[in-house]
């Protein structure tokens, strides 16, 4: 496959998957959550009490830019700012009940919309895709490109 070919597939992945992400967010939550909202809410409920320069650092963002979405998720009682135990220039993130309740309708529509989407292909075709979507995860976060670093 050429590259100009493989950088638009991966482009127009990436777009429509965003797109989705927006829409569902619009949709399912009764709240206006952009798609970063989405995507830092997702983040923390990962993470264990990530600080927010863990957060910040796995979506890529600069410090300033995450504080000021965190900011308004926090004025919006998604999301609770504790000061470290340790050291109370660190802020500690973790979602409140609404938060919580906002990320689970978020991951259900995008769950729901997934398998409705590979409800279309054979086990094969969706274990194979998963697998590859697997490994390009797995080399991306190997890979010492400048332009995407890993995380």
């Amino acid at each position: 496959m050429e590259n100009n070919n493989l950088r638009g597939l991966m482009q127009m992945i990436v777009r429509r998957f965003g797109f989705l992400n927006e829409r569902c967010c619009e949709d399912c939550c009764g709240d206006d959550i952009s798609l970063v909202q989405s995507h830092i809410l997702y983040e923390i409920s990962r993470q264990s009490s990530p600080s927010m320069q863990d957060v910040a650092n796995a979506l890529g963002m600069d410090i300033t830019t995450f504080s000021r979405q965190v900011k308004t998720l926090v004025e919006r009682d998604l999301v609770k700012k504790t000061p470290h135990p340790n050291d109370n220039r660190v802020n500690l993130l973790s979602l409140t009940v609404k938060g919580t309740a906002t990320e689970q309708n978020i991951n259900n529509e995008m769950n729901k919309y997934l398998n409705s989407l590979f409800s279309n292909l054979s086990v094969f075709e969706r274990d194979t895709i998963i697998r590859s979507l697997d490994l390009l995860e797995e080399t991306m976060k190997k890979s010492e490109s400048k332009c995407c670093p890993p995380r």
